[in-house]
């Protein structure tokens, strides 16, 4: 990629943008799902929720938090909830840009590891945060399927 890539702070003018790219990905509009993580991010640390911008036009997002004890977490565990980039900029490194920002941004603000939730047969997403230094951790992820339980 030629140009410049842009990684700054998300801000809720980035709404439009963000519901349109996630459309492209997932193939559904998600306006009211969006509007709210976009609020919920106000309140996050800096540099938690970042874009890449290209040109002035939003290509990518991240979003990120700093975990509360939740679950038992540790307060200085960061959480990747969400990586998007607009299916026309994938596989330029666009999420590494973003995720660099983030993971930089973690360690600034006292943040000593971090987690995020991958399907477990998504190997592309898998292979992308193995290639950025994650590794299999120390949680298990459990699930409990409604439509097989008699309640």
């Amino acid at each position: 990629m030629g140009k410049k890539v842009k990684i700054r702070i998300l801000k809720s003018e980035d709404l439009p943008a963000i519901i349109e790219i996630d459309q492209k990905v997932l193939g559904k509009p998600r306006p009211e799902y969006w509007r709210r993580k976009i609020e919920v991010s106000e309140f996050r640390p800096p540099l938690a929720s970042l874009v890449a911008e290209l040109e002035g036009k939003v290509i990518g997002f991240i979003l990120g938090d700093v975990s509360g004890w939740e679950f038992g977490v540790p307060d200085d565990t960061g959480v990747i909830e969400t990586v998007g980039v607009d299916p026309t900029f994938q596989r330029q490194g666009i999420a590494r840009l973003l995720a660099e920002e983030l993971i930089r941004s973690f360690k600034l603000n006292g943040v000593k590891k971090i987690s995020t939730l991958v399907e477990w047969d998504d190997w592309d997403l898998l292979q992308f945060f193995h290639s950025m230094g994650f590794k299999r951790g120390e949680r298990i992820n459990l699930e409990l399927d409604l439509d097989n339980q008699d309640i």
